[in-house]
């Protein structure tokens, strides 16, 4: 357990990954990626887990990023800021290649990097009354560290109707999208994520691992190159004036000047 995640084990070996920073609305802060990249890999190599559930405390699935965290990479030098994006871009890449099947449960709002990271899951199961956005563009800054599992999990035909607008979205647009597989009342969600899990544990986890990573090697590559040019995305919108207004406009309680 940390400060900003904790974990729940079951004796089925069923680990429950919970997002710890109810009253920030488990905002992305710079400690709570350091702590979820810790927690992938010590849950991947943890040969008594055999499911991993993404979880929140409180009323928000997710904020998205940290903006106090975001407002520091302003007076940061370049080659610091990129060292924050490369953190972030990492975390998301070593959720997705857990060697584990990951089921997000998902409720009240996720914004940015909550949609981020409900995309680096392999099937998402909400509540009816979910709130999504990718929020960014109305900060002035992108989609960038995310960028590329969101685009894997909606397609780009379908992502292109919500990367850019910065629009609110609803469950069953969601599942439209394809970023949620199931909606249900938020009383029955528990029972939901149970019956996502529990095929799993009829099947030989080597075999699940060696499948998932082999549909990771079939489907659109996430590399290197791909998270670098993310991680140079992200720096550069950092230190554009756009991002500095968007940010400066939120803190002070008033529209960006593109709002008029």
């Amino acid at each position: 357990m940390t400060q900003t995640i904790s974990i729940e084990r079951d004796s089925r070996g069923v680990a429950t990954l919970w997002l710890d920073r109810a009253d920030k609305h488990n905002a992305l802060s710079a400690q709570m990626i350091a702590d979820l990249h810790a927690a992938a890999e010590h849950l991947g190599a943890d040969m008594t887990c055999r499911v991993v559930v993404l979880a929140a405390r409180g009323r928000t699935f997710c904020a998205g990023g940290d903006l106090s965290w975001m407002r520091t990479q302003f007076e940061a030098m370049p080659q610091e800021r990129a060292k924050e994006a490369a953190k972030l871009a990492y975390m998301l890449q070593a959720l997705n290649t857990l060697p584990k099947p990951l089921i997000g449960r998902v409720h009240g709002n996720a914004f940015g990097g909550g949609v981020g990271l409900m995309s680096v899951c392999d099937v998402v199961v909400g509540a009816d009354h979910v709130l999504m956005a990718l929020t960014e563009t109305r900060l002035g800054l992108i989609p960038a560290t995310i960028g590329p599992y969101v685009a894997a999990r909606m397609g780009e035909a379908r992502a292109r109707r919500v990367f850019m607008s910065g629009r609110r979205f609803g469950a069953a647009e969601a599942v439209d999208l394809g970023l949620m597989a199931r909606v249900v009342p938020e009383a029955e969600l528990d029972a939901a994520i149970d019956a996502e899990v529990a095929p799993y544990l009829d099947c030989a986890p080597g075999a699940v691992a060696r499948a998932k990573a082999l549909l990771g090697a079939l489907g659109p590559k996430i590399d290197e190159t791909v998270i670098a040019t993310t991680i140079a995305a992200l720096t550069d919108c950092w230190a554009g004036e756009e991002a500095q207004e968007g940010i400066a406009a939120f803190f002070d309680k008033r529209k960006p000047r593109w709002q008029g």
